[in-house]
């Protein structure tokens, strides 16, 4: 695990529409998280549409999240939350889930979807991770979400022969 942020990318000029899906639990993290995505993606791509959805926990994120592709095809989505163990194996079991469900997304689609629903051991790591300035997931899946962007702007342009990137919608019809 890193301990300091990713350099920032470039801005991204043209507009594009970015999707928050993040998970109410947790909230004093999860809201400082969306704050922090919110105010990087101002910096980093100034001219994109910000959707935030709020969703109960992180298991509903994947769901929410294969329903805004189908729907709206935006250029990434951002999925954020925060899960924090406990005594038993629950935790690890819904961080699996929704990492398996987040990645088979991305892979059907072909959109970038920026994984920051994190696993933590308790508070002191969440803060550290949400609200703290050195290691902040917030603002590191904001940079992630733009280079994205970028690279699929890019392949955008070079490939313009390839067929465009399916939805779920049309793969499964």
């Amino acid at each position: 695990m890193s301990s300091a942020l990713p350099p920032k990318p470039r801005v991204i000029g043209p507009r594009v529409k970015v999707c928050i899906v993040a998970a109410k639990y947790n909230e004093t993290y999860t809201d400082a998280l969306v704050q922090n995505v919110i105010e990087e993606l101002g910096e980093l791509v100034p001219n994109a549409r910000v959707d935030l959805i709020r969703v109960p926990g992180a298991f509903e994120i994947p769901v929410t999240v294969a329903s805004v592709i189908e729907r709206e095809g935006p250029a990434c989505i951002i999925a954020l939350g925060v899960i924090i163990r406990g005594s038993t194996q629950h935790a690890d079991l819904v961080a699996t889930s929704v990492t398996n469900g987040l990645q088979q997304l991305a892979m059907e689609s072909k959109r970038p979807v920026i994984n920051e629903v994190l696993l933590v051991d308790d508070e002191k790591q969440a803060y550290a991770r949400c609200i703290g300035a050195q290691l902040n997931r917030g603002k590191e899946a904001a940079r992630a979400a733009a280079s994205m962007i970028d690279i699929f702007q890019e392949l955008d342009r070079s490939m313009p022969h390839q067929t465009p990137r399916p939805n779920l919608k049309t793969r499964n019809a």
